[in-house]
């Protein structure tokens, strides 16, 4: 699991292990692991070439430390100080007394696409998101000529706690410290971060108390692994979890039957198709084993495919009376305003329905994702799993927000949604914390979609088999 700090207590601990160390022990452990990472990278020394862009900054300094160790190396370094007159001194001294040749603006341009690298040390967490002017030439040079880059920290131009994708430079490894940084795990900053290497530097986060709890989990293979529900000899259908589904209507029949798929290829004990007479018909049509009739249930998933239901509401507070765990999903999100809910439900919308829920606008949950998910759990009382390219899943006051393994962009089709919450309609039946049920349901969808082609959402979920045989092996 990727821990991920804010920029407040990144700068806190960094600031703690300032006080413990000898003077620029920090930054000679960042440039050491930053030369390791590019050494790997470009294979051998011998006729190698790279281009080092220092700015003002303790990112300039690491990579024109790193610069001249490989120069010391025999690789060919170039370096350019972006800010003129505003470099880390020592590391440009000992860059350019290793054999680094210093290059203005135009140089740098010119070389791109002829070094077989470029070291991005422009700026780093303080910067302003969004590069402009130089900065900004020098990040689409680098984009047009192909040239692979290694960004120190994190892509200059990007917000590190943010989500946004800024005009920035696009790197294809970042080498960070102490710490991953929220737009190394966050759509779409993301996906100009590259492969990431995170690199211990003596940063105690004990040290410096509550302050240092992470504000992101990026949720790995093996941690679902460890927490997916798996029978034992003495398991039986009830144990493993019943499932009511009270989704679809006659206008939308086929939301209902996408989240019985969902849950049964997730590996429910029981499936109770509890709505609308048409939906349970067509879902036992598709999967035989589904029960219609009334009964103990263990979870329920409702909302998919209500359409407007004038009795949306009534029919919502009388599951929740139930005192069993509930998802809520889609149009039955409308009526949370007007029942109480607790952090064992699960509100499971899109930005467009989180948007809705908090009357902000879409352009406003994109923007701050965090801020928001971490407003509508607090808000509503209820645990939120908000979907799309980066699933996030809050827990009421809590301070850190579960990621879940990230997947193609291939999910993004309708009827997706309805199968999610059939998997974690599951999960939450088989006694999982609505928070870990959302991340791992939402980390199964996730890593399927990648293993396989482009399938629908029903097909997909058929495909849940082989995703859980891999990870979870002998268990």
């Amino acid at each position: 699991m990727l821990l991920v700090h804010s920029v407040e207590s990144i700068r806190a601990a960094e600031e703690e292990a300032f006080a413990r160390t000898e003077a620029g022990e920090l930054m000679e452990r960042a440039s050491d692991a930053l030369a390791t990472s590019l050494l790997r990278d470009l294979g051998h020394t011998d006729g190698t070439t790279l281009l080092v862009l220092a700015g003002p900054g303790n990112n300039g300094g690491d990579a024109l430390w790193a610069g001249a160790r490989l120069a010391g190396r025999g690789v060919r370094v170039w370096v350019h100080a972006v800010v003129p007159g505003r470099v880390h001194p020592a590391g440009w001294a000992a860059c350019t007394e290793a054999g680094a040749t210093s290059v203005d603006l135009e140089g740098a341009i010119s070389l791109m696409g002829r070094v077989d690298r470029i070291v991005d040390g422009v700026f780093g967490i303080g910067g302003h998101p969004g590069l402009t002017g130089e900065g900004l030439r020098l990040a689409e040079a680098a984009e047009r000529s192909g040239t692979p880059v290694t960004s120190v920290d994190l892509p200059s131009g990007l917000a590190a706690d943010g989500a946004a994708a800024h005009p920035s430079f696009r790197a294809e490894r970042t080498v960070t410290f102490g710490s991953a940084k929220a737009c190394q795990v966050l759509q779409p900053a993301a996906e100009r971060c590259g492969e990431i290497d995170v690199v211990d530097i003596g940063l105690h986060w004990e040290a410096i108390g509550e302050l240092g709890a992470p504000i992101l989990r990026q949720w790995e293979a093996a941690d679902v692994a460890a927490r997916w529900p798996v029978p034992t000899c003495r398991s039986d259908k009830y144990s493993r979890g019943v499932v009511g589904v009270d989704a679809g209507s006659a206008t939308y029949p086929g939301a209902g039957v996408l989240v019985a798929y969902g849950a049964a290829y997730a590996g429910t004990g029981m499936i109770r198709s509890l709505g609308a007479a048409e939906v349970a018909r067509a879902t036992l049509a598709a999967i035989p084993s589904v029960v219609t009739a009334p009964g103990r249930v263990q979870a329920w998933v409702v909302g998919s495919g209500w359409g407007d239901r004038h009795d949306g509401a009534i029919r919502l507070a009388e599951i929740l009376d139930q005192e069993v765990p509930v998802l809520i999903d889609a149009d039955g999100l409308r009526h949370v305003p007007d029942v109480t809910l607790s952090p064992e439900h699960l509100l499971t919308p899109h930005a467009g329905e989180l948007a809705r829920l908090l009357q902000v606008s879409r352009a406003e949950v994109e923007e701050d994702p965090l801020g928001h998910i971490h407003r509508a759990a607090d808000l509503f009382g209820a645990t939120v799993l908000l979907k799309g390219a980066t699933q996030y899943v809050a827990t009421p006051w809590e301070r850190t927000v579960d990621v879940a393994v990230p997947g193609p962009g291939w999910t993004a089709q309708a009827g997706s949604g309805d199968t999610l919450s059939g998997v974690c309609g599951s999960l939450l039946a088989a006694g999982l914390p609505a928070a870990e049920a959302a991340v791992c349901g939402a980390s199964l969808q996730a890593l399927t979609a990648a293993a396989e082609p482009p399938l629908p959402p029903h097909a997909l979920a058929q495909r849940f088999g082989v995703t859980l045989r891999g990870l979870l092996g002998d268990r």
